[in-house]
């Protein structure tokens, strides 16, 4: 017997009901509320994070908050600052880049690789600390004021990588809006 077998292959449209996915997502969400249930240490860290960023430039700034959230795999934190960068005016070719940074160099001044690199050793200091090597370049493009501001920035949004995380926040929401 002879089996004749044609495969019709419909174009099916799919689109995602992103506003729609979002709040079945927060709806969802079962986990406190830190900004309700620790106010003040919720405000601590918010004005932490807004000291870190005095002196700083901010397209920089986004760029660090950016890669240690890839680091981090905290997707609350890099839609919010991905969309920040954009409202900032960053080049998306750069965005897309932040992840790949050492094979794209060519994106990134000295000074941002510099910052990256910090970023990468401070979020992943369990790994290894950091090298000397990896601070002595950051070093060299910063002042010692920057630089204290730099690495309070990179702990800044490791803190909130790890409240997002904990917390169950929903990638695609900002309560920054809702305050």
């Amino acid at each position: 017997m002879t089996m004749n077998t044609t495969t019709a292959t419909a174009a099916t449209t799919s689109t995602v009901d992103l506003p729609g996915g979002i709040a079945t997502a927060e709806a969802a969400r079962t986990r406190l509320d830190f900004a309700k249930a620790a106010p003040k240490v919720f405000r601590a860290i918010v004005a932490l994070d807004a000291a870190a960023r005095q002196g700083l430039d901010p397209a920089l700034v986004e760029l660090i908050q950016i890669r240690a959230s890839h680091l981090n795999h905290c997707a609350y934190c890099l839609h919010m600052h991905t969309n920040d960068a954009r409202k900032a005016g960053e080049d998306e070719d750069r965005l897309h880049m932040v992840a790949v940074w050492r094979e794209a160099r060519h994106f990134f001044t000295p000074k941002e690789q510099a910052a990256l690199a910090l970023t990468e050793a401070v979020t992943l200091v369990a790994d290894g600390g950091v090298p000397d090597t990896v601070y002595a370049e950051a070093a060299a493009h910063f002042d010692d004021q920057q630089l204290a501001h730099v690495l309070s920035l990179i702990l800044t949004i490791n803190t909130w990588n790890r409240v997002a995380l904990a917390t169950g926040k929903v990638a695609g929401t900002d309560e920054r809006a809702a305050g």
